[in-house]
């Protein structure tokens, strides 16, 4: 069964130290010891997990996914129409600087619609179907067309926390070459209007080895859980969201629909 491949949205990173000058303001306690913390606060949140905590997850388990795969042809036609349109879709590096490690210039790039809880009002309007239905989806964290062109390869790398699952739902997937996902050892590969729920915690990196250029709708949303892992959940993405890890993406975004970012960014 042809799933959904995985990459990174705002608010997660890959193993490598972000650049130095990516370091605008200091990165929150959990994020500078996050190869400390990490393991210990996903450990006690999958204790309280209402869902699996295998790699991949049974999307029955998420009634909301059937709407997307319903519409996908909607959503695929209001992507390509917004990415299209200026401003267009920036590079995901010069949004989110934390993510230059694994995000090449112009090779991986993402039109937000949502991001931290943070609406993006200027691309929602263009894409008023999609934002209907994402504004569905319980939990919703992010969103996002993530577009990676030709030739691309995003190495392993892992989500920040495990109080977050993510969905994608292919829109363009290229039949030229092998577009796939490692996520731990299992290898999957998109399908167009087919969604996919993963633990993107797990290491896992992504490939485009095609002459043509991958589009899919990303969702992160909070994983269903029980106290006292909700607890912290909540409490390491109120201070995600609040820190130079989010804010600086957030600026940085509001840059790019100004017209203040290299139109190439």
């Amino acid at each position: 069964m042809d799933i959904v491949a995985s990459e990174t949205p705002i608010g997660q990173t890959g193993e490598s130290a972000p650049r130095a000058d990516s370091c605008l303001r200091p990165r929150p306690l959990l994020l500078r010891w996050g190869k400390h913390l990490r393991g210990t606060l996903d450990r006690l949140i999958a204790a309280s997990s209402l869902v699996p905590n295998a790699p991949v997850l049974d999307m029955r388990a998420f009634a909301w996914t059937a709407a997307l795969r319903a519409d996908w042809e909607a959503i695929r036609d209001e992507a390509i129409a917004a990415i299209a349109t200026r401003p267009g879709a920036p590079s995901l590096a010069a949004i989110s600087p934390d993510h230059r490690a694994i995000a090449p210039l112009g090779k991986w790039r993402s039109l937000f619609l949502w991001g931290y809880g943070y609406r993006v009002d200027e691309n929602l309007a263009r894409c008023p179907h999609t934002s209907r239905l994402i504004e569905q989806v319980p939990g919703l964290n992010s969103a996002m067309f993530s577009i990676l062109e030709a030739g691309t390869h995003i190495p392993a790398h892992r989500g920040v926390t495990k109080g977050l699952i993510t969905c994608h739902l292919g829109l363009v997937v290229p039949r030229d070459g092998d577009v796939r996902m490692r996520i731990g050892n299992r290898t999957v590969r998109w399908a167009e209007g087919e969604t996919l729920v993963f633990d993107d915690t797990y290491d896992h990196e992504v490939w485009n080895d095609s002459a043509h250029t991958r589009i899919v709708l990303l969702i992160q949303f909070r994983r269903p859980l029980r106290n006292p892992g909700r607890w912290i959940a909540d409490a390491l993405l109120g201070v995600l969201r609040r820190s130079a890890f989010v804010q600086e993406a957030r600026a940085n975004l509001c840059r790019w629909h100004r017209g203040e970012m290299p139109a190439d960014a």
